[in-house]
């Protein structure tokens, strides 16, 4: 198990949560077990079909991040994997999930049309109120929620009609930023939320960490002036996926690459747990690519 961190039990984590000044929100996620991992085509910088993977090593490291959202708590819902289909394990781009409300996702790229239909059938048979999507948009991949604001990307996968769609599903603002790198071609390869929870039982401002290089210039001043006191992590550790991580508010799970990203957040007393995800990177994803929010209620959970 290529876990450089352990999680703490559930009892440690909230005392010294406590301590810090930061709230471990309880969350609830979707994941999919990469039974059928491979990768056989290129759709992104990353995927290099002439590279051997290994399946088995694959979901030994997905179990130890599905391992370490149990110890820390949280609820986590499985879809099944669907052969053919090994992008599946990437369970953030199937949709984006507020107070009930499944938005789906409708894929760019021919090889993952389908898992947009079996998310959201996964979501309607869960109790979701599904949206079919019009627009091209990759889920969660691109559309990021910080306290009532949805944070949208676009650039290489959805579009900007996206944006203003997914604004009408929820009514709530939407910020509309572009991606120039093409090694970070979803939005949350590229920031991460580090506060789940803004208002009544979690922050007074929700805070993100973010790789500034890999925005235009009117997407860098956008979130310079939006989030001044945010973490800009650096191109190194960007480059080995280190903002596509996943908060609890407290515990923020990320690669162990992440050296200088690990350092900044704790800085800010925050915890940084290691859990190494190199396999599913071969595919172009990382811990939240594998991660996907189900929030039911009001309160952003």
């Amino acid at each position: 198990m290529s876990t450089q961190n352990t999680a703490p039990t559930v009892e440690a984590t909230a005392a010294t949560a406590s301590s810090t000044g930061r709230i471990a929100q309880h969350r609830r996620y979707l994941m999919c077990r990469p039974e059928f991992f491979t990768v056989s085509y290129t759709i992104n910088p990353w995927m290099e079909p002439a590279n051997p993977t290994d399946t088995a090593k694959a979901v030994r490291q997905w179990q130890a991040l599905y391992d370490a959202y149990l110890e820390l708590g949280h609820e986590v819902e499985l879809i099944d994997p669907i052969e053919g289909l090994p992008d599946m394990v990437y369970t953030a781009n199937g949709g984006f999930l507020i107070d009930g409300i499944a938005y789906g996702a409708k894929f760019r790229f021919d090889e993952r049309v389908p898992e947009g239909p079996a998310f959201m059938e996964w979501f309607r048979d869960n109790g979701y109120d599904v949206v079919v999507p019009r627009e091209v948009n990759e889920g969660e991949g691109d559309f990021l929620l910080v306290g009532d604001t949805i944070l949208a990307g676009t650039g290489f996968r959805s579009t900007g009609d996206s944006h203003r769609e997914v604004g009408e599903v929820f009514g709530k603002e939407v910020v509309s930023l572009n991606l120039i790198d093409p090694r970070f071609y979803h939005l949350d390869t590229a920031i991460a939320v580090l506060d789940p929870v803004e208002g009544p039982g979690g922050v007074e401002r929700a805070n993100i960490a973010y790789l500034e290089h890999a925005f235009d210039e009117r997407g860098q001043a956008i979130l310079a002036e939006r989030y001044p006191d945010a973490i800009r992590v650096s191109d190194d550790d960007g480059a080995v996926f280190g903002l596509n991580s996943a908060s609890d508010g407290y515990n923020v799970i990320i690669s162990p690459r992440a050296t200088g990203f690990e350092a900044q957040l704790r800085e800010r007393g925050y915890n940084p747990i290691m859990i190494d995800l190199s396999e599913l990177l071969l595919g172009g994803g990382g811990i939240k690519c594998c991660t996907l929010e189900l929030r039911r209620g009001t309160e952003g959970s």
